[in-house]
């Protein structure tokens, strides 16, 4: 593909969109299969319920969905699309599910991959985008962030099982003048030696193949996570990361319209908003309906925060996300909102 001008390297984000299964699964429903309750779950998470992807519905048809009210606020023609980049660790096919969504979108002239980084994905995935936009490789870029954990927990385990739900949200972005660039600094952070706290592992089943060689059956155990250790990661970890960023953008915590952090459990939201002394109006929080949404949680919030007008055009955002991997990351964004 041809570079865009030089002089086009800054990034604006000009649409969002969402999506969520038509499933929804309270926490009273959910103490008929495990034992729990309202009260035990909304005291340890601040969840009320989640959505659960039904027999009719895949994550690509969200997908498609989330970034088809993108493109509908951004303005574009799906052909002026050149990347669609899917932030997801539970694609459809292991080999890639973000082609299927170009196919759906009709966006052909778009290229599109997956990227895998759990909860962080979606926050990597934007910088990574961004990459491209501000290297003149493309001028318009569509962000995805899906999953569907639903199949993924063991629903008799009622540590994890009342932790996660499916959905998908989406964020467009396009190359602009570098004085009008709207992420204005991202720090990125991994540790694999801490990996084992939360992981998604590989069946480790040996079957016979031929004789003398055997081979391993494909596969997926359930989710495993050490709730306790996460739990320590998140808070310490990334109040740290984002004041680094402040630091080192020279932005102030007051001038934060709104904080907007993965959302894993209200629990983490509430401690790195009182270390920065944000005020709870200003934190960005949907955990009560949809818990987690992994790499979908940023962009789901963010689209309904715009589409109900609490987030308007100009306004800075101050985001984070953590999880699986372990990793983590930390970015300040200003929302541009349709031109």
């Amino acid at each position: 593909m041809v570079g865009i001008a030089q002089n086009l390297c800054g990034v604006a984000l000009v649409g969002s969109g969402s999506a969520t299964p038509s499933q929804s699964l309270s926490n009273e429903e959910l103490g008929h299969r495990v034992e729990t309750s309202d009260s035990w779950i909304k005291a340890r998470t601040g969840i009320g319920s989640r959505c659960v992807i039904g027999p009719d519905e895949t994550l690509v048809q969200l997908s498609h969905r989330a970034g088809l009210s993108a493109l509908s606020m951004a303005g574009w023609d799906p052909e002026s699309i050149d990347l669609i980049l899917l932030a997801t660790s539970s694609p459809d096919d292991l080999f890639g599910s973000a082609p299927k969504i170009q196919a759906l979108l009709a966006a052909k002239n778009a290229v599109a991959f997956d990227l895998t980084a759990a909860c962080s994905g979606f926050l990597f995935a934007l910088v990574t985008a961004a990459q491209f936009l501000r290297n003149g490789s493309f001028r318009r870029v569509l962000v995805i962030g899906a999953d569907q954990l639903s199949s993924w927990v063991n629903w008799d385990d009622r540590t994890t099982c009342v932790l996660f739900g499916d959905g998908a949200g989406a964020v467009a972005m396009e190359a602009v003048d570098a004085s009008q660039d709207d992420l204005l600094g991202y720090l990125l952070r991994s540790d694999g030696s801490r990996g084992d706290s939360l992981q998604l592992p590989q069946i480790r089943d040996h079957l016979p193949l031929v004789s003398g060689t055997s081979h391993q059956r494909g596969g997926f155990d359930p989710i495993q996570m050490n709730g306790q250790e996460v739990y320590k990661f998140a808070v310490r970890e990334v109040p740290a990361l984002l004041e680094k960023l402040l630091n080192e953008t020279q932005i102030s915590a007051d001038s934060i319209d709104w904080l907007l952090l993965h959302q894993a459990n209200q629990r983490i939201l509430d401690a790195v908003a009182e270390r920065f002394s944000i005020p709870s109006q200003k934190v960005l929080s949907n955990l009560g309906s949809y818990g987690n949404t992994s790499a979908a949680t940023i962009p789901l919030m963010l689209d309904q925060a715009v589409k109900d007008g609490r987030v308007s055009s100009g306004d800075l955002i101050a985001t984070s996300g953590f999880g699986a991997g372990l990793s983590w990351g930390a970015a300040l964004i200003r929302w541009k909102g349709p031109t």
